[in-house]
């Protein structure tokens, strides 16, 4: 234990004079070692530097096929030489996943999916689901952020969409079979530890077909329209993960310009937006999770408005794409407690506040203010997480509005809400 002191101390104040003399991976079976050592700063021949090392393991740690990492370091034969070693605990990472939920007429709606996050050992995601939400939905996913190198990456998305979803115009609402049927490519670009870029483009088609409702001349009851999209999005990771507690802050903007083949219907348009998440450990089993998204689109008057309020996006219990708006402010806040926790497995509590408001199409931002724009949604769940497999973590959560024309109601899903 003297000389592991003597040894972290010498790193910390004289790294320059040693040197990594060989990087060695253990305790991994599917994850390749040749995988983790192409992703690492530490390489033979390189000068050992502590923060270097814990930039590497907390790199690791974010992936889903670790569940946790560990570094030690001893002398090697030569002189000021060091052998580095990175100890894996791997995750179990062919994954089902599933949501569970109710439409707006109390049917059953459901979303069952099965993905590999290690795909050939190389930390690649590979896999696809199928939605039943009275109409049959599927998509097929694959995403290698290293692809090429510890910087570079490259996903494809494929996805047949086709939804029930409520239109509201004229302070009347119709129903529309809606299908969105797209192909996305995108290129991801790690530029360092804490900051990544993802630049892609999208074609897809977009088909609504009237079902019953209200309607009126100038709302068509068949529309399709064949449409392209281009895509940003730069995150600021900074978050640090243990087992099922997080702590740190992270942000993810995402800005997308949308050109339509249909001017007057779905005319081109803009939309971003901005995740801010933080999470803070209290104490050894608290956890407090905030998510605050600031949105804003083209302000077209038009039925087909982006920004969605929904059960599964952004407010517990509210319903199934209850309303639409060209902006929203949405804050999600929860105390996560872990009431029980043995081996692999914990049981976890949580206590939120859901809460948010639009802007009606065409609208202003004084829409914010308005009664009939403002949800606030209370609510309790528990998670039941196994440490050692990615995303394991089964969740029920109910909610409860609190104002005008609430609802109230269960929701189910694999992985935390946010």
């Amino acid at each position: 234990m003297f000389f592991l002191f003597c040894v972290f101390m010498a790193l910390g104040t004289h790294a320059q004079e040693y040197v990594v003399a060989d990087l060695k991976v253990q305790g991994n079976k599917k994850l390749k070692s040749s995988f983790v050592k192409k992703i690492a700063f530490i390489k033979p021949g390189v000068a050992l530097d502590s923060s270097v090392i814990e930039e590497d393991i907390r790199l690791l740690k974010r992936l889903p096929s670790i569940a946790h990492a560990y570094y030690q370091v001893f002398p090697a034969e030569e002189p000021n030489e060091y052998n580095v070693f990175y100890n894996i605990e791997e995750n179990f990472t062919i994954i089902p996943s599933a949501n569970v939920y109710t439409t707006n007429d109390d049917e059953f709606a459901y979303r069952l999916g099965l993905y590999e996050f290690n795909l050939f050992g190389q930390n690649m995601a590979f896999g696809g689901f199928y939605q039943k939400d009275i109409f049959d939905s599927y998509a097929i996913n694959l995403r290698a952020p290293f692809l090429f190198s510890r910087k570079l990456g490259l996903a494809i998305n494929y996805q047949n969409l086709t939804t029930q979803e409520p239109v509201f115009f004229d302070n009347t609402t119709s129903d529309y079979r809606y299908n969105n049927e797209s192909i996305e490519l995108l290129g991801l670009y790690q530029l360092n530890f804490t900051n990544r870029v993802e630049l892609g483009i999208s074609f897809f088609t977009e088909d609504y077909e009237y079902l019953f409702g209200a309607t009126n001349p100038n709302v068509p009851q068949e529309l399709v329209v064949d449409k392209l999209l281009y895509k940003v999005i730069y995150e600021y990771n900074n978050l640090n993960y243990d087992y099922q507690y997080v702590e740190g802050f992270r942000s993810i903007f995402n800005f997308q310009y949308v050109h339509s083949r249909n001017d007057q219907m779905l005319p081109d348009f803009i939309i971003g937006w901005n995740d801010f998440q933080f999470f803070k450990r209290f104490g050894k089993r608290g956890n407090w999770a905030n998510r605050l998204r600031l949105g804003v689109a083209s302000n077209e008057d038009t039925p087909f408005a982006p920004f969605a309020v929904d059960n599964n996006l952004n407010i517990r219990g509210v319903g199934n794409l209850i309303d639409r708006g060209t902006a929203a402010i949405v804050l999600n806040t929860e105390y996560r407690h872990t009431l029980y926790e043995k081996d692999w497995f914990a049981l976890q509590g949580n206590a939120f506040i859901d809460a948010g408001s639009w802007r009606n199409p065409g609208g202003d931002f004084g829409d914010f203010a308005d009664s009939q724009n403002l949800r606030v949604y209370p609510g309790l769940g528990l998670r039941f997480i196994h440490k050692r497999i990615f995303n394991a973590i089964f969740r029920i959560d109910y909610g409860v509005g609190i104002t005008q024309d609430s609802t109230q109601g269960f929701v189910f899903g694999i992985g935390q809400y946010f």
